[in-house]
């Protein structure tokens, strides 16, 4: 893998670019919203506040970055003009090495090899076993992922093999594979820049998530949208995921498809599931469980909610899903 050694934001450059002396004494900064109510004895004001919480560039993990964050003008879905962070990442995990993906053998442990989800609602270890049971569980004999005189897994060992599966239209030959590509291909990673609103502006209708990327992991790695599993399933193939949910192609590069825990870097004091992310939209992702294995039970469509110190933040869904949050409830740069 490349080393990428770019320094991210000094500290002096934050507070001049934060908009805010807060993100230099290490609190967040936080907009009240305090909201009127109207009874039959007159108008009241709620005593309940919601927070927003900026984006905080401190919260990177060292090597995520391949330049300094630096601030620029942008325009929001919304039409507002906001000021945003311009953030690049590297494309590879900044505080793990890539893990394993297919299978070699219809022998092969589930340490030997990486782990698929289709948004069913399971997470299955590709081990050798369930390359043999692939007919049974899509309830299609036309699955035969390995040779049956050798044992061995049909996989995508090379650059050219990765390029013919891992893309929506899969080449007839590679068909009945196991699909994974080399983090050499693309030089190590795929380095991408995100426009992220500093300060998250909450939009009064939802938006759909479709077929963009959803955010940005602390660790530099591509929050990705749902990865098309009918698609990849209809050619016969496996597009194997490592056990942290991401996977490899040639135009993206490393990317994560859902939340397996690799990326939840900052760790909360009072508990609270740890962070792992931004949303395009400037609200932060956290893990899907607290420190006591729950889930909160308040969240909205979107996947998100409110408390007092993390102000409006979503919580991503469980990696089985095939998904990171429902939608996205502030207003993204153009």
């Amino acid at each position: 893998m490349r080393k990428l050694n770019a320094p991210i934001l000094a500290p002096l450059a934050v507070c001049i670019l934060a908009l805010s002396l807060a993100a230099c004494n290490g609190s967040d900064t936080q907009s009240s919203v305090v909201t009127e109510t109207t009874t039959d004895e007159g108008t009241t004001t709620d005593t309940s506040t919601d927070f927003v919480v900026e984006v905080d560039p401190f919260n990177f993990e060292s090597d995520a970055l391949i330049s300094s964050i630096t601030t620029q003008t942008c325009t929001l879905s919304n039409g507002d003009e906001a000021s945003c962070y311009k953030i690049d990442i590297a494309g590879a995990p900044s505080n793990y090495e890539i893990g394993v993906f297919c299978p070699r053998n219809i022998t092969s442990t589930a340490d030997e090899a990486g782990i698929w989800f289709d948004g069913t609602g399971e997470v299955y270890d590709i081990t050798g076993d369930f390359i043999l049971n692939l007919p049974t569980l899509y309830n299609d004999n036309h699955w035969q992922l390995y040779d049956e005189g050798t044992g061995l897994v049909n996989v995508t060992d090379t650059q050219e093999s990765c390029d013919g599966a891992a893309r929506p239209n899969v080449e007839e030959q590679y068909q009945n594979h196991c699909v994974e590509c080399s983090i050499d291909y693309v030089d190590g990673g795929i380095s991408e820049s995100f426009l992220i609103p500093i300060t998250p502006v909450a939009t009064t209708q939802n938006s759909s998530i479709g077929n963009t990327n959803v955010g940005v992991a602390l660790n530099g790695v591509v929050l990705a949208a749902p990865a098309p599993v009918e698609a990849i399933l209809g050619a016969y193939t496996i597009a194997a995921f490592d056990d942290c949910a991401g996977h490899i192609n040639l135009v993206a590069g490393y990317h994560y498809h859902g939340e397996a825990g690799c990326s939840q870097t900052q760790i909360q004091s009072d508990g609270h599931a740890a962070m792992m992310g931004y949303a395009l939209d400037g609200f932060g992702i956290f893990g899907m469980l607290n420190e006591d294995g729950l889930e909160p039970t308040d969240l909205d469509e979107c996947r998100g909610h409110t408390d007092d110190t993390r102000g409006y933040h979503y919580h991503a869904a469980d990696v089985s899903e095939n998904m990171f949050i429902g939608c996205f409830k502030g207003a993204t740069a153009r």
